[in-house]
């Protein structure tokens, strides 16, 4: 197995778990503030990826985290986590899920400017394709509210943090990485707690939601970690569309729901641009 078909494993992996720990996200909110929600995922993957850097052996606070490349990839974690949040809060869910599918597409040309990477154009093409059906899948709205923008900032937090990774330490592992992502997540729910308020006592079921979506985030987390710096950057990212197929089987399995053709289309576009990027 080459390193791309890895990189696109853990990648695929990776959007599995997301979508999955979506589900407890989504869940957890309905009782409580997404900030608390979000500060608490964070807090509990802190600790999780912490036990398991201390279980190895490995520095808890390295001093590579004060290297520039993890500086900047803190920055724009909290950003895109803070701002994607805010985002689905105060503005339609289809129009910001449509703008963060661009990530693939801003980290791909990033990839190109900032390592230099060979980004052939049949893969430029793949890349646009898988986008295509992601707005086939999703067919944003023609209105664009200037709130809109704050999703535009989290996908350029995101890509950045994306970038990043790629350009961490050789030295950090991905269990370090990991502590320091979900301390960031963490910074970002405390941030949004404050603007938002209300925190509760969540309920027993309300626990449940948080550990679930702290499981299936690390489990994501570590996967995309893993992703990022496993093969090339424009080879591996095209695969982060799977993550709305994962959603679609998720939402006929659990709620019942029953995709259109269009939507069919659109996933079929968006594998099959993922398998053209990966053989190119």
């Amino acid at each position: 197995m080459t390193d791309n078909q890895r990189g696109a494993l853990y990648m695929t992996a990776s959007m599995a778990g997301f979508a999955v720990e979506d589900v407890f996200v989504k869940a957890a909110a309905k009782g409580l503030p997404l900030g608390q929600v979000l500060l608490t995922i964070g807090l509990l993957g802190m600790l999780t990826f912490a036990a398991m850097a201390a279980r190895a052996g490995e520095a808890l606070l390295p001093p590579a985290f004060l290297s520039r490349p993890m500086l900047v990839r803190c920055g724009f974690e909290v950003t895109g986590r803070l701002f994607y949040g805010l985002a689905i809060t105060l503005t339609a869910l289809s129009t910001t899920s449509a703008i963060l599918q661009a990530t693939p597409l801003v980290v791909v040309a990033g990839a190109a400017l900032v390592f230099g990477e060979r980004v052939t154009p049949q893969r430029w093409l793949a890349v646009l394709v898988g986008f295509v059906g992601v707005l086939v899948i999703l067919r944003p709205g023609a209105d664009f509210s200037a709130l809109s923008l704050l999703a535009v900032v989290g996908l350029l937090g995101f890509a950045g943090r994306d970038l990043a990774t790629r350009a961490a330490p050789k030295g950090l592992s991905n269990r370090q990485l990991g502590a320091l992502g979900f301390a960031m997540l963490a910074a970002a729910g405390a941030i949004l707690l404050v603007v938002t308020g209300g925190a509760k006592v969540p309920s027993g079921l309300g626990l449940l939601y948080l550990a679930g979506g702290t499981v299936f985030g690390v489990s994501g987390y570590h996967a995309l970690t893993y992703a990022m710096r496993t093969g090339e950057v424009s080879a591996v990212t095209p695969f982060r569309y799977t993550r709305l197929i994962f959603a679609l089987v998720l939402a006929m399995a659990l709620f019942g729901e029953r995709p259109d053709l269009a939507t069919w289309v659109g996933a079929a576009l968006v594998v099959g641009s993922g398998i053209v990027a990966l053989r190119r």
